[in-house]
């Protein structure tokens, strides 16, 4: 059995989190880099990350790597791959481009370029040539062009991991489920006693720790993926890895997983995810203040994720906030473990409690802390 190379894509400051999942899954060869985590194997390994993986942005299996520092370079290596073998004239095609540092400074041009040669090597070999669906496509390619390196890879993921699928109500600036669910895991939390998200917003932080603890892939959720559009899709191979992940899936919590908000809309919408994330009968999820936070006895976990202050002017209106978590933290949360999420350093001094670790992590291109504090 030949082993493949496959690049699993993340969020900056996740990739150890990610490493983690993949030595747990048991692939080979996990070695992480800027921006995701390399692993080997076969097929199955592929389906298995995708099926699995709670962190990860994107599965990539990488075809070819050259140097690349004009378009005639471009053209031709991309060529030179035996796309017969990755697209039928039948099927349709996307390119995606990211590039950093390179001659070639366009990624419109270079997903083009890319796009062209595939499709005039397909049509050279074949006869006719797969059209382009840059919304749904049946095979998504991945260009990265690196300080003049060409990497290409084929997407198997499709649509980016974290959309799940029980997430419809996009809020303002939610935060997206894979780091929802790195959150959940940096806090260490196993399952076994309370977790709270007591600014839960529309419930992605508590869905994802529910998902995490009931062992349910957040894969199982999704549609599909671009791996079962593609020639020589092994439809038996998935539905065995799907049966053998219900097989391990618990029916019920061993802890409570516990939201709130001070929003009705933002808790409603966040019951309505829950519902569709299938796990809407077992958290419970409503309308609070900070204030009258009153957690189960600890040990426990929490994790706030408050604003960061975007405007001018809600900056000094937030530092009262923060300073509403550190006292609440103080005064009623002993036992337990809490978290801050925040894009704002200067709030998070508001706070008034010393953090025992912070954790940088990017909220999309926003730099971030997850700080740590242990409340005896």
């Amino acid at each position: 059995m030949t082993q493949q190379q496959f690049f699993a894509t993340t969020a900056k400051g996740v990739e150890e989190v990610l490493a983690a999942e993949l030595v747990r899954l048991g692939v080979e060869d996990v070695s992480i880099e800027g921006g995701g985590v390399r692993f080997a194997g076969g097929m199955e390994a592929a389906y298995r990350a995708n099926l699995w993986l709670r962190c990860a942005s994107r599965v990539l299996m990488p075809l070819a790597e050259f140097a690349c520092e004009s378009p005639e370079q471009l053209y031709q290596g991309v060529r030179a791959i035996p796309w017969t073998e990755y697209v039928t004239p039948a099927m349709t095609l996307a390119v995606d481009c990211n590039l950093r540092d390179s001659v070639l400074t366009h990624s419109g041009f270079v997903a083009l370029k890319t796009k062209d040669a595939i499709v005039d090597e397909v049509r050279d070999r074949c006869g006719s040539r797969p059209n382009v669906d840059t919304k749904d496509p049946d095979l998504r390619v991945n260009v990265r062009l690196f300080r003049n390196r060409c990497t290409l890879s084929l997407d198997c993921s499709g649509s980016p991991l974290d959309r799940r699928g029980y997430r419809l109500d996009r809020h303002e600036a939610p935060l997206k489920e894979n780091l929802a669910a790195a959150l959940v895991e940096l806090s260490g939390w196993d399952g076994t006693v309370p977790f709270l998200d007591p600014m839960c917003g529309t419930g992605t932080i508590a869905i994802e720790a529910a998902l995490k603890a009931l062992r349910v892939p957040p894969g199982l959720l999704r549609a599909g993926f671009g791996f079962q559009r593609w020639p020589g899709y092994d439809r038996g191979l998935w539905d065995r890895l799907v049966e053998e992940a219900r097989q391990g899936m618990l029916a019920g919590l061993p802890a409570p997983v516990l939201g709130s908000d001070i929003s009705h809309s933002a808790v409603a919408m966040a019951n309505e995810n829950a519902r569709r994330a299938g796990v809407g009968e077992l958290i419970t999820l409503g309308r609070g203040e900070i204030s009258e936070l009153s957690p189960p006895a600890g040990p426990g976990i929490l994790i706030f994720n408050p604003p960061y202050g975007k405007r001018l002017g809600e900056v000094e209106d937030l530092k009262i906030l923060y300073k509403e978590i550190g006292d609440v933290m103080k005064k009623r949360c002993k036992g337990y473990t809490a978290y801050l999420f925040t894009g704002n350093l200067e709030l998070a001094k508001s706070v008034g409690l010393k953090a025992s670790r912070r954790i940088v992590l990017y909220n999309g291109p926003i730099e971030c802390r997850l700080l740590k504090y242990e409340m005896y």
